[in-house]
């Protein structure tokens, strides 16, 4: 396994010092940091009043109105970090792909790739200008947060950007994306690696906007068996990570095969992100006692009564034992329709220990 590297910090500076950047570097903790990946989204009748004005895609690319949702959020739910409120796709637009988010399917690319001759019209993102909005997003968090919640950047992983670019939208088995990478190898590092590059540049420039940490989100990395993960993918999330691995602390977050934990964490990350598909201490093993994991409730638990989000929560807790370097979070983004009582429920439980 890759040493993790020792970003620097300072023993005066209240940012490296607060609960959730201590959690992240493994240091002894009063009690557990807890944050909610898609904390700001659908379920939150504040959210829904401003997507009622605005499109997905405007709200993401206005800072003011990103900032103002998160920062709701934190100070509605209490918790202790806020990741900026933006989307994986956005960086795919100045490299020549056609996005749309479209009512009821989702994000769409118009012109994806389908065969190795379209990386012809795909460029390396190298000017992070062209996605500025989302330094403006961070910067403008930072200043509306208190100095004790860190703000999380985070970008897409090559391997799930590179999906979205072949498939042209989401899927269920990324059969298109599996099929390009076995049958045209040499252009599928080629795309990846001009991923991964942007990623690098997008992530470190965040970090330079004011974000103390960048989550690396492979959102659909699942469908791969180890050896695939090994040979095709795992090289350039090592790319995309080690810059800012050498600033700050990286999460990286896959789903979908808890066998891939120990190749995520050899790609890097001083944090892995556990699903809920095994058990939160079993996937700390496999991820390495010398990582901090962040997870690992099941979304859907926030669907039932609230007896059942805390007794949930207290079993996740209890799978870490109280062990430096546990953040508590979900195996994946809070659900629609999830009740506001139930997060409040579920931060309050890890809040009480």
């Amino acid at each position: 396994m890759n040493a993790i590297p020792t970003p620097p910090t300072s023993p005066t500076d209240p940012r490296q010092q607060a609960l959730f950047m201590r959690a992240c570097r493994r240091e002894p903790v009063e009690r557990t940091p807890v944050w909610l990946m898609r904390q700001a989204g659908r379920y939150l009748p504040e959210y829904r009043a401003v997507r009622s004005k605005v499109g997905f895609l405007e709200l993401c690319k206005t800072p003011r109105l990103s900032a103002e949702v998160m920062i709701a959020t934190v100070e509605r739910l209490g918790v202790d970090a806020a990741i900026i409120f933006s989307d994986l796709l956005p960086i795919l637009e100045p490299m020549g792909l056609e996005l749309e988010f479209t009512a009821g399917e989702g994000p769409v690319i118009h012109n994806p790739v389908r065969e190795p001759a379209d990386l012809d019209r795909i460029r390396e993102l190298e000017d992070v200008d062209r996605v500025g909005f989302v330094m403006e997003t961070v910067a403008a968090t930072r200043a509306g947060l208190d100095d004790s919640i860190p703000v999380i950047g985070f970008a897409g992983a090559p391997f799930t950007l590179a999906g979205y670019c072949i498939e042209g939208g989401t899927s269920k088995a990324w059969t298109a994306t599996k099929s390009f990478m076995v049958r045209h190898e040499s252009a599928w590092h080629d795309l990846l690696a001009r991923i991964a590059r942007g990623v690098s540049r997008y992530l470190v420039a965040q970090l330079d906007a004011g974000a103390q940490v960048v989550q690396l989100f492979d959102s659909w990395v699942g469908c791969l068996g180890p050896d695939d993960y090994r040979r095709y993918v795992l090289p350039h999330a090592r790319t995309a990570i080690a810059a800012a691995a050498a600033r700050a602390p990286v999460i990286h977050f896959g789903t979908g095969n808890p066998e891939l934990l120990p190749l995520l964490a050899e790609a890097g990350g001083s944090v892995i992100g556990i699903d809920w598909r095994i058990d939160l201490d079993r996937g700390w093993e496999l991820a390495g006692r010398d990582r901090a994991v962040q997870g690992n409730l099941d979304p859907v638990v926030l669907l039932a009564d609230r007896d059942t989000v805390r007794r949930r929560t207290q079993a996740v807790l209890a799978r870490a034992a109280g062990r430096p370097g546990h953040i508590f979070n979900l195996g994946h983004g809070i659900l629609p329709g999830t009740p506001v009582e139930n997060v409040l429920e579920l931060v309050a439980t890890v809040k009480a220990g």
